[in-house]
């Protein structure tokens, strides 16, 4: 069931929305399907490497004020000096809102943040072959596969899968 109408509210992350975001974050990380986080990862630690680290972490609430997910975004670039115009982020929905068009419209929202900064493109490092649900979103909002790194990503369940490499242009002329 696509909910792209229903009301949503994305903006900026506030500190009292941790215990939240840790709600959201800690089943996925927990699950080691979908991120490289240690599954064994601290509340600390998650807090360090999703708030802390992060030029912008963004919420999303539901019309009942719900927290249904997050972002972080690299508004910094996802490398140094001359790699500098990539930007780089992380999405994470609640299990209950998945299907909904939520990780979607983080997608578009976190574009558009790029966008206004100046940034030239986006590119996720290490998306999992197995997650398909996220492959056939990134896809949707305009994401291109540009690379396959076998068995990168050491999945809890299947064991070495790989990862996938996907890019996007925020500007004209910056396609693969």
């Amino acid at each position: 069931m696509d909910t792209s109408t229903t009301p949503l509210l994305i903006r900026s992350y506030e500190a009292a929305d941790w215990p939240g975001v840790w709600a959201l974050l800690a089943p996925v990380f927990r699950a080691g399907e979908t991120f490289p986080h240690d599954p064994a990862i601290s509340e600390a630690e998650a807090q360090l490497a999703w708030v802390k680290q992060s030029q912008a972490v963004m919420v999303a609430l539901d019309a009942t004020g719900a927290l249904v997910g997050t972002y972080y975004l690299y508004l910094r670039p996802n490398s140094i000096a001359l790699g500098a115009h990539v930007a780089n982020a992380g999405y994470v929905v609640a299990e209950h809102s998945r299907r909904q068009g939520i990780g979607s419209r983080l997608c578009q929202h976190s574009l558009a943040a790029m966008r206004r900064v100046g940034l030239q493109a986006m590119e996720f490092n290490l998306v999992v072959s197995t997650n398909a649900a996220r492959i056939r979103c990134w896809q949707r909002n305009g994401f291109q596969l540009v690379g396959t790194l076998p068995g990168a990503f050491r999945h809890k369940q299947l064991g070495y899968v790989d990862a996938l490499v996907m890019f996007q242009g925020l500007v004209e002329g910056l396609a693969p």
